[in-house]
Formats: structure tokens, C-alpha cells, sequence
């Protein structure tokens, strides 16, 4: 990767102090930064993963509902990279990556009980967090690149958020 790429910037967690358990994405793919949310890309499975888990009918959602329906749930999302440096969408490409200062979360997020992680880059973190007491999980990434079935995806997802 040039030394010169821009330093890319995340977004705010969704997150509020209902939130009980804690969904840990890595960086979002331009597709995402581009719309300004998280997951925006059609091919990414989150938001069919979370409609079937929840039984919402998120996918069928604006943006801004998804997020008021997963708070509703108290599940919230986040990354655990604020910005970096990526040629591309792949996780394997991220450079430069610093960390988000996850110490807020004591404070805003008071019920926080389990944190999930979304693919293995974002479980690089989950010693951490196993490490503060939170009930730790890794999850296949619903990223279109993990090419796991999507049926095998939703049943750990199923079982973590269960």
C-alpha cells in the first residue's frame, strides 16, 4: 500500500445505555463510508443475520430504524478500529489501525454484558475484552468475502445472541 493513502475515519458506535450486548465489526468497507452506516453493503449478511435472529424485518428498513430497532433490542454495534489506512474493502489490507477507546463503554454502556465479535480481525480484541469480564464470542464474519454458508452463519449467530 502507498505510504501516501488517506487516513480513513469510522463512525460513532450505535450505542446507548440499554445496550446489553455489543456487536464488534473491524473497520467499515468504503461501500459503508460512502452511506454513511454501518454494513451498507447489499452482499454483506448482518442485517439478514440480525432480521432472523431478532425476527425484525430489518432489511425491509430505513437505516435510521435498523439502528432505533436494534437499540430496542439492546444490541449495538461498533468497530474495533476508529481509522486507518486500506487500499480496498478486505480486513487483510488494513494498515495503520488505531484502536477505539473502548474504556467509554463502562460509562455508556452501564448493562453491557457480551461482546460479539464479527470476523477474526475484529476477535483480536476479544482477550480484552474477556479480560474486563465481558462474556466473549467469536462469530463467522458476515462480510461477503467469508464465503461460510449463510444458514451455518445464522445458526452461530443464533446461538451467541441467544
Amino acid at each position: 500500500m502507498p505510504t501516501d493513502s488517506a487516513r480513513l475515519e469510522g463512525f460513532s458506535p450505535i450505542l446507548d445505555a440499554g445496550v446489553e450486548t455489543l456487536v464488534l465489526g473491524s473497520f467499515p468497507s468504503p461501500v459503508s463510508l460512502a452511506a454513511q452506516g454501518y454494513y451498507a453493503h447489499p452482499q454483506n449478511q448482518f442485517w439478514r443475520i440480525m432480521a432472523a435472529v431478532l425476527a425484525v424485518p430489518l432489511v425491509e428498513l430505513d437505516y435510521a430504524d435498523r439502528v432505533v430497532s436494534l437499540l430496542r433490542h439492546r444490541v449495538g454495534v461498533w468497530d474495533v478500529y476508529r481509522g486507518c489506512q486500506r487500499e480496498g474493502a478486505l480486513d487483510s489490507a488494513i494498515e495503520a489501525a488505531e484502536a477505539n477507546d473502548f474504556s467509554r463503554l463502562a460509562v455508556e454502556a452501564p448493562r453491557l454484558r457480551r461482546v460479539c465479535f464479527n470476523g477474526k480481525t475484529a476477535a483480536k480484541f476479544e482477550r480484552h475484552f474477556a479480560a474486563l469480564g465481558y462474556e466473549t464470542r467469536v462469530l463467522p464474519s458476515t462480510s461477503p468475502a467469508y464465503t461460510l454458508a449463510f444458514e451455518r452463519k445464522l445458526d452461530a449467530w443464533r446461538a451467541a445472541l441467544s
